[in-house]
């Protein structure tokens, strides 16, 4: 069987314990190969335990995991082979420089001399560190450190990778750039395991996702699988002026729901169990002279899958870090 036949990671039933905590508490997971999968939750929540499973760091105290088919506890050499790991804070020798860093990691990795040169200018050119490979990593800024780890990581070309909140402290801009690198490599063939806080991360960038809280897998899916488990959408209008509680009465006759109102936007905001009915909703308005500037039918945000899931929300920290 090829890498490309067998999932990438199958996880059973993980348990890692810390004195009486169960970090992480039946944790199963498949991740396909080829995939960005993400692992969504707030600190505490079990991801890194999890990643440092998968990642041969940590025996588990229960259940089983295989990368493309090798188990991380009877083949750990094996699958060290198959992964890289980048993890919350860059590790990387603050009194080198960008180029003597990677040259380093290669070297320790078993590239000839020659061979950790040309590999460190490819990377170094790929993650846009050209112009800064010559300054000590103690002059590099947050989004240049975390893109140098990732680089590092890639050294050996790992057909799996394990980012474990890659973006965390980054600016706006650096996210994005380090999102497009992600989708860069997942489209050159690798796969993925994303964990993360932020809940747009995983929304933009995972193919499916998983919830964890508390150590366990609370939900399992696309990110439009755990919105619709939330289950109601939302039908935003915006109507013409003086028409606006007319327009609220027959949305919410028609609908059989409370409908919101914003005066001073003019907008109306109906939940939708289904929104195929939009359509009917515009025609009935329509046929009783009320006409529509704007419409939007919104999903629920993965905030509120969140929140639905677990009862708090995504950015709740107030907990240990596992």
């Amino acid at each position: 069987m090829t890498h490309s036949t067998v999932p990438a990671i199958e996880a059973e039933d993980l348990v890692k314990v810390f004195g009486s905590h169960r970090a992480v508490d039946g944790v199963s997971l498949t991740v396909p190969a080829g995939s960005v999968y993400g692992v969504l939750g707030p600190n505490g929540a079990g991801k890194t335990t999890t990643i440092r499973m998968l990642a041969t760091l940590l025996r588990p105290d229960g259940g089983s995991a295989r990368i493309f088919g090798h188990d991380v506890v009877r083949e750990p050499t094996a699958v060290r082979s198959l992964v890289g790991v980048t993890g919350q804070y860059a590790s990387v020798d603050e009194d080198l420089t960008g180029t003597e860093n990677l040259i380093v990691f290669s070297r320790l990795l078993g590239l000839s001399r020659s061979a950790a040169k040309k590999r460190t200018a490819d990377l170094l050119e790929e993650f846009a560190l050209t112009e800064a490979a010559s300054k000590p990593l103690k002059e590099f800024s947050g989004g240049m450190r975390r893109r140098l780890d990732l680089a590092a990581s890639l050294i050996a070309t790992p057909p799996l990778l394990y980012l474990d909140e890659p973006t965390t402290g980054l600016d706006p801009r650096t996210r994005a750039q380090m999102w497009d690198t992600i989708r860069r490599l997942v489209a050159q063939g690798s796969t993925v395991l994303l964990t993360t806080q932020y809940l747009e991360e995983a929304d933009q960038l995972a193919d499916r996702i998983a919830v964890i809280d508390r150590g366990r897998v609370v939900a399992d899916g696309t990110s439009d699988d755990l919105k619709a488990e939330v289950g109601l959408s939302s039908l935003q209008l915006t109507v013409a002026a003086g028409e606006l509680d007319r327009a609220r009465a027959l949305t919410s006759a028609f609908l059989g729901v409370e409908v919101a109102v914003s005066p001073e936007a003019g907008r109306l905001t109906a939940p939708m169990a289904d929104p195929s009915l939009t359509p009917e909703v515009l025609i009935r308005l329509r046929d009783n002279g009320i006409s529509i500037t704007e419409l939007n039918v919104q999903k629920p945000s993965l905030d509120e899958v969140f929140f639905t899931l677990t009862g708090h929300g995504a950015d709740d920290e107030n907990r240990s870090v596992a």
